[in-house]
């Protein structure tokens, strides 16, 4: 065996582990879970099923409390996502700025990423929830300056979605401001100091140095972001509790759990067509951005 052969079977061995375990825990569920989509009435306990068809994509497409679900997250990635990264974006470029402290702020500008998830939905809601005692110090702030008091926990549509997106803001910033502040330490001081020379103003050197220069990273983040807001699901149940069909805030991965665990569950056919519905919309929307990302990216 020639020694090229050799080194190829060396790879392909020190492959074979990340091989092996993406292929048990990745590509065979999602194949398995292909397949219980389109087997009709299909019975967990009895492992059967009466037919094979698009009925339960059928049912899902035409499900209330699903279209629901899409149109929560759908509403929750259009909002969350650009505003997220561009407040992550302007609170780097502030902290890259300073030096006096620039450690502890950045450390504490990280803290909600640490912090538990329910834990901050908790403190959420003492903020946000009407009580009989108190109507929380939201609406206090809100009673100060003259304004009627909000239910945001059980009041209308909108104003639990303006928590929700407030809240999976405050959750997800911190790691963005991580990843952007890193980036902007990387960009070379000799383009700032040519732009100097120039002339050049601040917004004009931001607008073509810094952000070009740090266009891949924005690219992941907003990327990483789309799919973790389609998957969005324990935000909305550390705000509104388990039932979040009752107070529509449902999601699609909150979608697909109640159809296999919530109290209308043991459904595993119908939660699989809407987890592949699921997989389908955050395929597009990622082939759609790596398109853009073609001529808006700087490598």
């Amino acid at each position: 065996m020639s020694k090229e052969k050799l080194n190829s079977l060396k790879g392909w061995l020190y492959l074979l582990p990340a091989i092996l375990f993406l292929g048990v825990f990745m590509v065979y569920p999602l194949i398995d879970v292909f397949v219980y989509s389109f087997e009709e009435g299909y019975n967990s306990a009895s492992q059967t099923y009466f037919g094979v068809g698009s009925y339960n994509y059928s049912y899902v497409l035409h499900d209330t409390y699903f279209l629901q679900a899409v149109k929560n997250t759908f509403i929750l990635v259009l909002i969350t996502v650009p505003l997220s990264t561009g407040i992550a974006l302007l609170i780097s470029v502030a902290l890259s700025s300073i030096k006096p402290l620039r450690n502890l702020f950045q450390t504490v500008y990280f803290l909600p990423y640490v912090t538990n998830t329910l834990a901050v939905g908790l403190v959420f809601m003492i903020l946000f929830k009407k009580t009989a005692y108190s109507d929380g110090l939201v609406n206090l702030l809100i009673n100060w300056f003259g304004g009627d008091s909000v239910d945001f926990i059980d009041g209308s549509y909108w104003a639990k979605m303006f928590v929700l997106c407030f809240y999976t803001i405050w959750v997800v910033m911190p790691f963005k401001i991580l990843i952007l502040t890193s980036a902007l330490a990387s960009v070379s001081q000799e383009y700032y100091n040519a732009a100097r020379v120039d002339g050049t103003s601040k917004l004009r050197t931001f607008m073509r140095i810094t952000l070009p220069m740090i266009s891949p990273m924005i690219f992941y983040l907003v990327i990483t972001g789309f799919i973790g807001a389609f998957k969005a699901y324990s935000d909305a149940v550390a705000l509104f509790g388990t039932n979040l069909n009752a107070a529509e805030m449902n999601t699609i991965v909150g979608y697909v759990y109640d159809m296999l665990y919530g109290d209308s569950g043991g459904y595993p056919s119908y939660a699989s067509a809407a987890a592949i519905l699921l997989f389908a919309i955050v395929l597009t929307i990622t082939c759609i951005n790596l398109l853009i990302s073609k001529k808006k990216v700087h490598y």
